[in-house]
């Protein structure tokens, strides 16, 4: 016997023969259907937040620029209506420029600004104020302000950073300071739930939450990110990736997003390599990794059966570097490196990871795959040249450099540049001043395009921006990371 019962306001419907229930939220009905399988609430964040939370910092960097006092012009008119409109106000008149004895103007001077280059995230890892966050997050910063959640804030000291993991560490004068616990991020699992901390667009101690969506995203060369759908935006970069049971296993590093914003996809720096990276920091103020001199690709499944090989796997030798261990040793370009030292190679991708771990000096073992059969290759492992970062003196020395009426400084890329980033074009910032650092360019951003102009090098850059009108506002298209935005700005009047 089938019986329907029906009630207008509250808008059900109990089928008694089927056991379905259709039920709005608000009426408050439970209805126990003995055919409906078990599920598992939804875990409540609010006690890890509590504890976790006043560990997480927020950072700010700051950069000193030269900016042009003394003239006032079209932007202060903008700031009178901005604070007539939102405030009411006038904004307070600016001192007017001095005069010579003659009563003329003095032409304007530069005079040095801290001007904030960006925010962050950042996580303390010990009471006495190491604090572990992104490389990109402090690079290019002349000073970097850690601020807790309690309001105090201090100046750190920058240890060291290593943009090939983007993992850097800076230290904090205190005592007694709130600290995360560091997991194994090798005991991390799909699907695990996990919650991120941070300032996303410089709202502090914003929590977010989600679940792992993969370890061992191949997203870069020397480490496997791993991939979750936790919200992370802009200013998220550096803060902790904390699992179920308060233990952070991951440092929030990069998202993917066409638009800048989040998209769904974020990765994280797994924590087990950022404490390699930090321990060698703290020793040293430097990484050192090895490197055996080989360019590799993959070993696709045709060429495998083709070369006679069981499966699709190892490293393929494309190239191989003159004077490197690889040439002394004996390879050859398309040799198969199928392990390291008794580690079997699955992907090209692991190779380098093997080998970057590896203590130069060490004397190892290739096993490699040519014409047919396996032969052991034994060669020492050499160290990798530290990567060149652009540092502040190096700045300094181009502030001679012609600086354009938007405030740059710009080189032509390098070939080796435009092959690793894939494109044809564009200039390197090499110095920001003026409206380009109000905008928020920084030294080591691409340029790719002008309004609708692409950019081929530095001379057209320079012409193009020349002729550009002074009261209209101009948009780059400015690449930075894997990202690429279009940024504002309008020229500087001469």
């Amino acid at each position: 016997m089938k019986t329907t019962l029906s009630i207008k306001k509250a808008l059900f419907v109990l089928t008694v023969s089927t056991a379905s229930v259709f039920l709005p939220a608000s009426i408050g009905i439970c209805v126990n259907a003995a055919a409906a399988p078990s599920v598992a609430g939804l875990p409540d964040f609010t006690d890890l937040v509590e504890r976790s939370g006043p560990a997480v910092v927020n950072i700010r960097t700051t950069e000193k620029v030269k900016q042009l006092r003394g003239m006032p012009g079209e932007e202060d008119e903008e700031m009178q209506e901005f604070f007539r409109r939102f405030f009411g106000m006038p904004l307070p008149p600016r001192q007017q420029p001095e005069r010579n004895p003659r009563g003329r103007r003095q032409a304007p001077q530069p005079q040095e600004e801290d001007v904030t280059r960006g925010v962050g995230s950042g996580f303390i890892i010990s009471a006495d104020g190491f604090v572990m966050t992104n490389a990109h997050v402090i690079e290019g910063a002349d000073d970097v302000y850690v601020a807790l959640t309690d309001k105090r804030e201090f100046k750190a000291k920058v240890i060291g950073a290593d943009r090939r993991t983007d993992v850097a560490l800076l230290k904090i004068e205190g005592a007694n300071l709130p600290r995360l616990p560091l997991g194994d991020s090798n005991k991390t699992r799909a699907g695990e739930w996990v919650i991120a901390i941070g300032s996303p667009f410089g709202l502090e101690n914003t929590v977010t939450a989600g679940i792992v969506s993969a370890k061992a995203r191949d997203t870069g060369e020397y480490l496997p990110l791993i991939q979750t759908d936790v919200a992370v935006n802009p200013g998220n970069s550096g803060g902790p990736l904390i699992n179920m049971r308060g233990e952070v296993i991951g440092i929030n590093s990069q998202i993917y997003s066409r638009s800048g914003g989040y998209m769904g996809i974020s990765f994280a720096v797994p924590i087990d390599e950022a404490i390699r990276v930090t321990d060698q920091l703290r020793a040293t103020g430097k990484v050192t990794r090895g490197r055996i001199g080989v360019q590799i690709g993959e070993v696709t499944k045709d060429v495998a059966e083709s070369l006679g090989l069981s499966k699709s796997q190892g490293a393929l030798v494309q190239r191989i570097e003159p004077g490197s261990p690889a040439e002394k040793a004996g390879l050859e370009a398309g040799d198969i490196i199928l392990r390291f030292n008794g580690v079997t190679i699955d992907k090209a991708t692991d190779l380098p990871r093997m080998v970057g771990s590896t203590k130069p000096g060490t004397k190892s073992i290739l096993s490699i795959w040519r014409k047919g059969a396996i032969k052991d290759v034994p060669l020492t492992v050499s160290e990798m040249e530290p990567e060149k970062i652009a540092k502040k003196e190096d700045r300094k020395s181009k502030a001679d450099q012609p600086v354009n009426s938007l405030g740059l400084g710009v080189s032509d890329l390098s070939d080796v540049q435009k092959r690793e980033l894939k494109v044809d074009g564009g200039v390197v910032v090499d110095v920001v001043e003026g409206a380009a650092a109000r905008a928020g360019l920084r030294p080591g951003d691409i340029i790719l395009r002008v309004n609708n102009t692409d950019v081929r090098d530095a001379k057209q850059f320079t012409a193009f921006v020349a002729k550009l009108e002074q009261k209209k506002t101009a948009v780059l298209l400015v690449r930075r990371g894997e990202s690429s935005q279009f940024v504002p700005i309008r020229p500087m009047g001469q």
